[in-house]
């Protein structure tokens, strides 16, 4: 299957348009190199950590940046300077570049290299402004005004 009609959504569905696209960078994935491979971790409620296996590369090889909620990992071709032959090269060291498509709200903490690893940590950050909240319900009723005598009737009474 090479192609995901969504027309049908958008018939009855208002702002999805973001889910074409959505779909087709997820084909585009399955589609594309496995290098390097990755782990996405669920590690709380609203936080994730996205693992890359690395190795050979270092902190001034790799870069992460966000643009247009698109998480992009790069990492260029770590430059060896001594003058050995490699005879058989097992681990690869090439150039590399991963795209992930962020849901709404989700935002970069911040990422470390460690033992070859690349771990980004993500987590989702709701705005007040969109976070459920309770709506008073006002009467639709007018308010009826009591006759002047009423409101002299109980001073009396007293």
């Amino acid at each position: 299957m090479n192609a995901f009609d969504v027309s049908p959504l958008f018939r009855a569905a208002i702002g999805f348009d973001r889910m074409a696209r959505l779909v087709e960078t997820a084909r585009a994935a399955a589609e594309g190199p496995a290098y390097p491979p990755y782990n996405i971790e669920k590690s709380a409620e609203d936080s994730y950590v996205l693992t890359m296996a690395v190795a050979g590369f270092g902190p001034n090889d790799i870069e992460v940046m966000v643009h247009d909620g698109t998480l992009i990992v790069a990492g260029k071709a770590p430059q060896t300077s001594d003058g050995a032959r490699v005879l058989y090269r097992g681990i690869a060291g090439r150039a590399f570049e991963r795209r992930f498509v962020l849901a709404d709200h989700i935002q970069v903490e911040g990422a470390s290299l460690e033992n070859g690893l690349l771990h980004v940590s993500l987590k989702r950050v709701v705005p007040e402004a969109l976070k459920p909240r309770r709506i008073e319900i006002l009467s639709s009723a007018p308010q009826r005004a009591l006759p002047a005598n009423t409101a002299e009737a109980p001073a009396q009474a007293a």
